[in-house]
């Protein structure tokens, strides 16, 4: 499943390898907030990478000045898949509030939750004038715990990416292009859609701009922004002369949601087994301790739950299809700290830890921890980017009291160099990305073992369930898309070490398919039609390893467009499997190759070709990404895992998707020019391709091998793992293809 990157890309910031100065709020730091933490959702969701909104951003600013003819777009849903590729259909961008069915009077249509909402903004301590409601929780998880699902209680916007604004007479809601279709559909009257990325669609601070008078007051809880997110947010708004109030004692979501709210998750951690970690938490906690040393700091805060995580070999289930908990971690010089709740604590858990020499803590209570720390005048490394702006300001304030009492002024760290700081008692501390994120990403022999072991067994609870649903359909049983999604939850449930799904199943029939992150819901999803095509994503949490795959079928007979379209993706998908390329090649330098066979025809999609995967982790994971968005500059490295998965949507008609994971290794090469390796792709990924969706005129002779290699793999790996009609079900569709 593609985040686009997603999912998780923001605006970029500066280059902070350097000192952090975090964003100085007007109000300090309530203590009597630290009881509030496990509360703390979302975070701000920025899009797109600053390259393409400052290109956006160029056209707009023409556009005004010039009068400049209209922006063309090429509308892939009405434009020929001829080999010409040159009609197109010329259309007027226009803001997403235009371009939404609306009641004929466009009149805005306030529900109860908006109404109770507003009605604090005027309450004694708050005073605001608009509220920024983000979609992750305080460690900027991707998927959430549902009792931190505040923008989607607050829009009725389920998607996972997102940021709602609320003023005192609008409500807005951004979602990138993954999401347009079902925003639409779950977005009452009363909220405006803006498609971010399209044209002439302001970001959420330009239109907070644009529709408040000079001198509001815009509202965050600052547990769920990052801290460059919120310095970011301040310096936008500030050009109109607003002020941002972060609120630490409160969030207003939570005031209205009230004891219809979910209780916070309390499940038991557990130790993930160094079978499957292949690394001891000791030798980890070594090697980032080194990374302190080089740096000069004396602490690094960890608030990413994958990498807690992945460090103290701990696996948790706070959060659906994550197989992580909610925790707060520091690591020192000589100890380290780990701040989460007593109730999921089990003796193994305590025992291991204890081995490590790591200690636990109250997960509330890391704000004093952090004030303390600071008062010692300890040197903290911080990811801003990721470490909540709300942790960020305590260590902030608490240096500069510290520095003011002893008359300190300090030294920083900038570069790698020591250099005095000409603003005496501003804050020391290390903006860097955390060290753990790259460790993280490059997996070891265990892990990539684990992976391809998962992998194999996923592969034949898929294979029984494709042979499964072929069957039932082709007998004229009608099933629905939540009900096909079930099964597949039953053939996988049934494999060894399988523990949940990594991810909400997308199973779209027909139009839905063309919904990139589409979840069917037992109320209103669509029968699968045996006359449409079918997409199907998913994933599986193995003790071992994490899945995602996506297969496109068609279980009667293709159209020639359909055919041709799949094809396409096909190719690209081919290309990106068989690429070759030099060391510090980053991701983005390869997103090329999956669409252009689909360029050759003017089509597109809307989302990055691959993602990082976790290890017995997060299904989506960084740094690194194959992705249009050329700002991600993290070189692909061997041992990363990434997905391949390139498509093409037609908005209300049909999605087309294929996808598999690939580990990157090196490639022995005949030549070394530079003096430097050469990287390639390992599939670990076998599942059939469906063959009858394949226009083989338009494959060259290599791709319809490497289809026929694909498939001799698939059934040699996978077939030793099932029998019956699904052994017979894999030998059919892994039958060699001849070009004509």
């Amino acid at each position: 499943m593609e985040v686009a990157a997603a999912i998780r890309t923001r605006t970029a910031m500066p280059s902070c390898s350097s000192i952090y100065n975090p964003i100085n709020f007007s109000k300090s730091i309530s203590i009597s907030r630290l009881s509030r933490s496990q509360s703390s959702s979302s975070r701000y969701f920025h899009l797109f990478s600053s390259s393409v909104s400052s290109f956006l951003n160029l056209h707009s600013n023409l556009n005004k000045q010039t009068n400049a003819s209209k922006f063309i777009v090429r509308n892939s849903t009405a434009s020929s898949i001829s080999s010409s590729g040159n009609n197109e259909s010329k259309i007027s961008a226009k803001p997403s509030s235009e371009l939404r069915k609306r009641k004929p009077n466009n009149k805005e249509i306030d529900d109860d939750k908006l109404i109770a909402l507003r009605q604090l903004f005027s309450k004694p301590g708050i005073g605001i004038d608009a509220y920024i409601i983000p979609s992750q929780d305080a460690h900027q998880s991707e998927f959430i715990a549902e009792c931190f699902s505040r923008r989607a209680y607050i829009s009725g916007f389920t998607g996972s990416a997102g940021t709602a604004v609320v003023t005192r007479d609008k409500a807005a809601l951004w979602t990138d292009g993954r999401y347009f279709l079902q925003a639409e559909k779950q977005l009452s009257p009363s909220w405006i859609l803006m498609r971010a990325g399209n044209y002439g669609v302001p970001t959420t601070t330009e239109w907070l701009n644009d529709v408040l008078d000079p001198g509001c007051r815009v509202g965050i809880d600052p547990f769920l922004f990052s801290s460059n997110e919120a310095e970011e947010i301040k310096e936008e708004i500030s050009k109109h002369n607003h002020e941002l109030v972060p609120l630490y004692d409160i969030n207003l979501v939570d005031q209205i949601w009230k004891e219809s709210r979910p209780k916070p998750p309390m499940e038991p951690i557990r130790v993930h087994e160094i079978r499957y970690a292949g690394v001891h938490v000791s030798s980890k906690l070594l090697n980032l301790r080194s990374d302190l040393i080089e740096a000069g700091c004396s602490a690094i805060v960890v608030t990413m739950l994958d990498e807690i995580a992945w460090l103290l070999n701990l696996r948790g289930n706070d959060i659906p299809h994550s197989p992580v908990m909610y925790a707060y971690l520091i690591v020192e010089i000589d100890g380290a700290k780990l701040f989460v709740d007593n109730s999921k604590v089990t003796p193994d858990m305590l025992a291991h830890l204890k081995s490590s020499g790591v200690e636990l803590r109250p997960y509330d209570s890391i704000l004093s921890e952090i004030e303390s720390l600071a008062n010692q005048g300890r040197q903290l490394w911080m990811d801003t980017s990721r470490v909540n702006a709300a942790i960020v300001s305590t260590y902030r304030f608490g240096k500069n009291r510290a520095s003011a009492d002893i008359g300190y002024k300090g030294k920083v760290k900038a570069g790698g160099h020591d250099k005095s700081d000409g603003d005496a008692g501003r804050p020391a501390g290390l903006c860097k990305v955390s060290p753990i994120t790259l460790a993280k990403a490059v997996k070891n022999y265990a892990e990539l073992q684990g992976m391809r072991n998962s992998h194999l067994r996923d592969a034949a609870a898929l294979t029984q369930f494709w042979s499964w649903l072929e069957k039932e359909i082709h007998k004229g049983v009608v099933l629905t898309e939540v009900e096909v999604s079930d099964k597949l939850l039953e053939f996988r449930a049934k494999q060894d070490g399988f523990l949940d799904t990594s991810f909400d199943t997308i199973s779209g029939s027909g139009a839905n398919g063309a919904i990139i992150h589409y979840k069917p819901e037992p109320e209103s999803c669509d029968v699968v039609d045996a006359k449409k095509l079918f997409l199907l994503d998913s994933g599986g949490q193995y003790i071992d390893g994490t899945t995602d795959i996506t297969r496109t079928v068609h279980f009667g007979e293709p159209t020639s467009r359909q055919k041709e379209c799949f094809t396409r993706v096909l190719q690209g998908h081919i290309a990106v499997d068989q690429a070759v390329f030099p060391e510090n090649t980053p991701g983005f330098v390869l997103d090329a190759l999956a669409r252009s066979a689909l360029w050759k025809v003017g089509l597109d999609y809307r989302h990055g070709t691959g993602h990082g995967v976790g290890a017995a982790l997060n299904v989506h994971e960084g740094p690194q990404s194959i992705s249009f968005r050329f700002g991600n500059m993290t070189p692909l490295q061997k041992g990363m895992i990434v997905s391949n998965e390139p498509g093409y949507y037609e908005d209300h008609s049909f999605g087309i998707r294929i996808e598999n994971l690939l580990v990157v290794k090196e490639i022995n090469t005949p030549n070394h020019f530079g003096g430097i390796g050469y990287l390639g792709f390992e599939n670990i990924t076998f599942v059939p391709i469906q063959a009858k969706l394949v226009d083989l005129s338009l494959m060259s002779a290599a791709e319809v091998d490497w289809l026929n290699d694909y498939h001799s793999q698939v059934w040699k790996k996978v077939s030793p793992l099932v029998e019956g009609a699904a052994s017979t079900w894999l030998w059919d569709n892994t039958q060699p293809l001849v070009k004509p």
